[in-house]
Order: C-alpha cells, then sequence, then structure tokens
C-alpha cells in the first residue's frame, strides 16, 4: 500500500505545481479582442498588398513626348523602380485632343528591360535624359526594407493570434508604422529622381505625369500607419478611455 500512496501523492504535488504556474500566466486573447486584432491586421494587409503591388510594378511614371504632324506613330515611356518601358504608339489610337502621345497603357510596341544600376551600376538614359542612379537606388532600397518591416509585423500578428500573446502588438505597430512612414519617404525620393531626370536634358520636349502604381504607394503609406496606430490603441486597452476622460476634465475646466 506505500507505493500506491506515494504514486498518488506524487501525482497530486506535480498537479499543484502545475496549477500554480497556470495561474502565473497571463490569460488568452478574449474573443472581443482577438476579433479586433483581426481586423486591424485585415487593414494592414490592405495596405501590404497595395506596397507589394505598387513596387513590383513599372507604371511609377509616364513619359510623353509630343505628336509630330503627319506621323502615324509617337514614343512614350513608363518605368517604375526596377523597370522601364518605351513604346511606339499609333497616333490613331491616341485622342485627338491630346498633345502628347499616350496614355502609356495604351497597346503598342513595347520594349521594356531593367535599369542598368541594377546590374552594371550606370545610369540610364530615357530620351536623351540621364538618371541618377543614387536617388533611384535610395528609392528602391527604401520600399524594400518597408516591405521587410511589414513581414515582420505580420508575424508578431501571426504568433500573437496563434500564442495568445497581446505583447507581441507593440512591436507589430512600430512595424507597421515604421513601413508605412518608409513607404512616403520612398515616394519622396522617387519624385525627385523623376525632377533630376526631366532637368538633366531639354533637347526632346516631354511631359509626365506620375501613375497609378503611385497612387497605390500612397493608399499603402497611409492604410499602414492607420493599421499601426489601430495596433498601439489595441495594444494599451485603457488609452482610448484616459484620453476620452482628460477631454472631458479639460472641457469642464475651461467651462468653469
Amino acid at each position: 500500500m506505500m507505493w500506491p500512496n506515494f504514486f498518488l501523492q506524487e501525482q497530486e504535488r506535480m498537479a499543484g505545481l502545475r496549477g500554480r504556474a497556470g495561474s502565473k500566466r497571463r490569460p488568452a486573447l478574449t474573443d472581443a479582442q482577438e476579433g479586433k486584432i483581426k481586423l486591424a491586421f485585415f487593414v494592414a494587409i490592405v495596405g501590404v498588398t497595395l506596397s507589394v503591388l505598387a513596387v513590383g510594378t513599372e507604371f511609377w511614371v509616364e513619359l510623353n513626348t509630343y505628336k509630330q504632324n503627319h506621323s502615324t506613330m509617337c514614343e512614350a515611356a513608363h518605368f517604375g523602380l526596377w523597370k522601364f518601358c518605351s513604346k511606339k504608339l499609333w497616333v490613331e489610337d491616341v485622342e485627338v485632343e491630346r498633345a502628347t502621345c499616350g496614355p502609356a497603357e495604351l497597346p503598342g510596341e513595347a520594349n521594356c528591360s531593367y535599369f542598368k544600376f541594377l546590374s552594371t551600376g550606370d545610369n540610364a538614359r530615357i530620351f536623351q535624359r540621364t538618371t541618377k542612379k543614387e536617388l533611384n537606388i535610395a528609392a528602391a532600397v527604401i520600399s524594400l526594407l518597408s516591405i521587410t518591416l511589414m513581414v515582420l509585423g505580420s508575424l508578431c500578428i501571426t504568433m500573437a493570434l496563434s500564442k495568445g500573446v497581446e505583447s507581441l502588438l507593440k512591436p507589430a505597430s512600430c512595424f507597421f508604422l515604421i513601413s508605412g512612414i518608409m513607404v512616403l519617404i520612398s515616394l519622396e525620393v522617387f519624385r525627385h529622381s523623376v525632377r533630376w531626370l526631366i532637368d538633366s536634358d531639354q533637347s526632346v520636349p516631354l511631359e509626365y505625369e506620375y501613375s497609378w502604381s503611385v497612387a497605390c504607394a500612397v493608399a499603402a503609406g497611409a492604410v499602414l500607419i492607420f493599421g499601426g496606430g489601430c495596433f498601439i490603441l489595441l495594444s494599451l486597452p485603457g488609452l482610448p478611455k484616459k484620453l476620452w476622460q482628460c477631454c472631458i476634465r479639460s472641457t469642464a475646466t475651461s467651462s468653469a
């Protein structure tokens, strides 16, 4: 009878230790918290998708030459962070009221290639104009770093949802906020590179306009910053209530 009693006491002791260890752990996320995190994560994923779409496409800016009299074709070009495409369009496809060739989405003979500074380090020439590779490389690197931060933020949120660790929301919010800001910084650097390209030579008259990839990048930056702000509020559950109380107190003080 001694051995069964010993094993029974040992099992009770181990169960008590596991119970005390479990009581020290933080409780898992509630259904309401998990639902809010998933909603904020959906917002962030929209920003990530828009950012990847913008970075991977070559429709950041369009360069359009002026239509020539008695010419059946005109030249246009469009490029992004990595790739440049020149196109020859039929003048009859271009709107009659439009003085320049384009838009670049029209069907025509296209010739696309990656920028030389990605392989040989040389500047590219577009319509007798020369790119400034330092600005182009800086915009590309910043965009890649922003996508890396988006991936890290997504991993943090995935682990927070699967493991129920609420503390991972704070680093995720920082990752998404910084990535959104970096997307906007990449846009500004790219804008300076376009201005450098346009001002580098004036022998061929050109008109330029930013295309839909830039709109995607702007939307991505705004959505990522908003998503990061949502995660900050979710990581500090008492913050909205405290802010509301401070506003009420300040209003009451000013009215008194």
